[in-house]
């Protein structure tokens, strides 16, 4: 066999190529490695329209969802969180700054704020979450399946959370006449439109009120209770999402059956909520910037939407204001606070 190699030196020459190569391998992936940890962290941006605390847990959940993919801090990437403290005048500096440091993504949370984002670049990829409108209808992106720009994310329209709500607040307060609204200014009018075409179907007279700040909430519970409103639905804003208390210790005041589309409201005191849970919208939110870290273009990512909803209920609150939750709904909460 020494002899028919050494006789066909091309075979040897071949053979040493493939030893060389594959003794190699293992040096050459360890090097590669090498170069992804050594390599400095890229930058993502984090806006969000609420106050620090609330950033911060939301903020949280996002880095939970891309270690899930295998995205360290530190390692691969840091985040640079700016809050706009619920004041609408520091949505846009916010993100400016954002897309100054030119971040690799800049993530954004809330209706004004997304679209403030989408003015401000069209080359940073945008992973967005906004829980009050129509990313096609408003223009944000071509399509759900592909956005065709530099913009994806969490989107949520609900004309269909309109009846749902109606259909909780009646059955708690069957002489349901008149309800007052909630409404932050900054967001879309899909909501309020909704549920006017519900209540119009109902019955129900509306009274809307505007917040534009924790300022508003007061003043907002002491006219529905001059306005002689059956019941309150507050419906879906960040500056809502983060000052659940601010919201609920009113209600209980005025003795005023409230719902919402955040779960926590229910948690700290508010009667009855019916929507998603937040935080794992964050960390959804997360997987989707890995994508992007590993390739992949907010083009070509479908827009997702919540798949899960929760209906909790607080008892300890019906029974300081005054009702009776029905069995029928306690059968189908998710959670009940006793």
């Amino acid at each position: 066999m020494a002899q028919a190699m050494a006789e066909n030196p091309k075979m040897l020459l071949r053979r040493r190529n493939f030893l060389a190569v594959t003794l190699g391998l293992p040096l050459l992936c360890r090097g590669r490695a090498l170069a992804q940890t050594t390599s400095k962290p890229v930058e993502i941006g984090f806006a969000y329209e609420g106050i620090a605390p609330s950033g911060a847990v939301r903020a949280k959940a996002l880095q939970e969802g891309l270690h899930s993919r295998g995205f360290e801090e530190g390692r691969d990437f840091t985040m640079v969180v700016k809050t706009a403290e619920s004041r609408q005048d520091q949505f846009e500096p916010i993100v400016h700054e954002l897309v100054q440091r030119d971040v690799k993504v800049l993530f954004v949370a809330g209706h004004s704020i997304v679209r403030m984002a989408k003015k401000a670049t069209s080359t940073i990829p945008i992973v967005a979450l906004d829980l009050e409108a129509d990313p096609v209808k408003d223009g944000l992106v071509q399509s759900v399946a592909r956005p065709g720009g530099n913009l994806t994310g969490m989107f949520f329209d609900f004309p269909d959370f309109a009846k749902k709500w109606l259909q909780l607040l009646a059955e708690v307060q069957p002489n349901l006449h008149r309800l007052a609204v909630l409404w932050d200014t900054s967001t879309a009018e899909h909501q309020v439109d909704a549920v006017s075409g519900e209540a119009r179907a109902r019955n129900v007279a509306l009274q809307i009120l505007k917040a534009h700040s924790p300022a508003d909430f007061e003043p907002a519970f002491d006219a529905a209770t001059d306005g002689k409103a059956d019941a309150m639905l507050i419906l879906s804003s960040p500056l809502f999402g983060t000052n659940p208390k601010l919201l609920a210790e009113p209600a209980i005041r005025h003795k005023l059956p409230t719902i919402t589309f955040f779960p926590e409201f229910a948690r700290v005191g508010g009667l009855m909520a019916y929507g998603t849970n937040l935080i794992d919208l964050f960390s959804q939110a997360g997987v989707v910037i890995a994508k992007i870290l590993s390739g992949e273009t907010p083009a070509t990512l479908p827009v997702e939407r919540p798949s899960r909803f929760q209906l909790i209920v607080n008892l300890k609150t019906a029974a300081r204001i005054g009702v009776t939750v029905p069995t029928s709904i306690l059968l189908r909460a998710d959670e009940v606070v006793e």
